[in-house]
């Protein structure tokens, strides 16, 4: 798939595999391995399109395809489709046990996933210049619900993939969001570490996702499966610190707002001391669009604004404004 176009493009493509029936146009050794070898003429007209497979491909051919990448060492495994393709790359991997990335160049009617670029010009970019990869989540939809104008996604993988801005964001809208944001900060707790979890909804799943029952209106604070304070004031906050300590807080709907409204026992020498992580769901970003600050110390709050990463699934996050 796609040997004609790389040839057109001046590339010499190796190939790796053909679906029964295809008619090979280079028969160069160092371009079809053996096994790989078609019976068919190989003549030069016997490149036309009516001489190409009618038979259709499958899952199996990606899978194929993508164990003959890992075989070679590649660094980047950069794919065509949508995404049911990216599940089957993405799966294929993880029984490979292989850490290389992959990357989707959108082309499907099926693109809820954040393993594709923005559009296949950011592709290359990416493909090109990356130099880091963490973890985003591969959706898909149930196809008898799209038929009928439903879309419910579901989670079918967890790949590793370059980072990068112009990656898309997951268009998860299932009810779950929330639930796996919260599952997803739950496994990446850091032993040792005092978080310091505000009031709310989204990080009350992660209360729960802890595995206690924190109060809805206040501050908990956590570490090594103890809770140390619960509505905590800011006395009790500082009392509990230790070495490395995290507030945990997301958003006011309608407002952004992630300190000065709801969670003053937060205050300005709690947040010297900490680290910030903001989560939220992607609807309630996508209804506030920025996020705000206003602790009373205008030199702290200068501090924070700029651009903050906010987590809003198992792996992902989101850059959001803080004004």
């Amino acid at each position: 798939m796609g040997e004609r176009e790389a040839r057109e493009a001046g590339f010499e493509p190796t190939v790796v595999g053909r679906p029964a029936g295809t008619a090979i146009t280079d028969t160069s050794a160092e371009n079809t391995s053996a096994e790989n070898t078609s019976t068919e003429d190989t003549s030069a007209e016997n490149t036309s399109a009516e001489n190409t497979s009618t038979e259709d491909t499958s899952a199996e051919d990606t899978s194929a395809a993508v164990r003959e990448f890992v075989a070679r060492d590649v660094d980047l495994v950069l794919f065509v489709g949508g995404d049911g393709t990216a599940g089957d790359v993405a799966e294929t991997l993880a029984d490979l046990d292989a850490s290389v990335p992959m990357l989707g160049v959108p082309a499907g009617v099926k693109v809820y996933s954040s393993v594709f670029a923005v559009d296949p010009r950011a592709a290359g970019r990416i493909a090109a210049t990356f130099e880091s990869v963490e973890r985003a989540e591969v959706n898909d939809i149930d196809e008898d619900d799209y038929r009928e104008g439903e879309v419910h996604t579901e989670l079918r993988a967890v790949a590793t993939v370059p980072v990068a801005e112009q990656r898309q964001a997951s268009k998860q809208l299932a009810g779950g969001t929330v639930e796996t944001l919260a599952d997803g900060f739950a496994d990446e707790i850091d032993p040792g570490t005092t978080y310091v979890l505000g009031p709310g909804s989204t990080v009350g799943a992660i209360k729960e996702a802890l595995g206690f029952d924190g109060s809805p209106l206040g501050v908990d604070v956590w570490r090594d499966g103890e809770v140390l304070a619960r509505d905590a004031a800011e006395s009790d906050i500082l009392d509990a610190f230790g070495d490395r300590n995290v507030i945990v807080v997301s958003p006011i709907g309608g407002q952004g707002f992630i300190f000065g409204r709801g969670n003053q026992q937060i205050s300005p020498a709690v947040v010297r001391e900490c680290e910030v992580e903001v989560v939220a769901s992607r609807r309630k970003l996508d209804e506030t669009g920025i996020l705000r600050v206003d602790t009373g110390d205008e030199e702290l709050d200068d501090q924070l604004r700029g651009w903050m990463r906010v987590r809003v699934g198992r792996f992902e996050t989101r850059l959001v404004e803080v004004v």
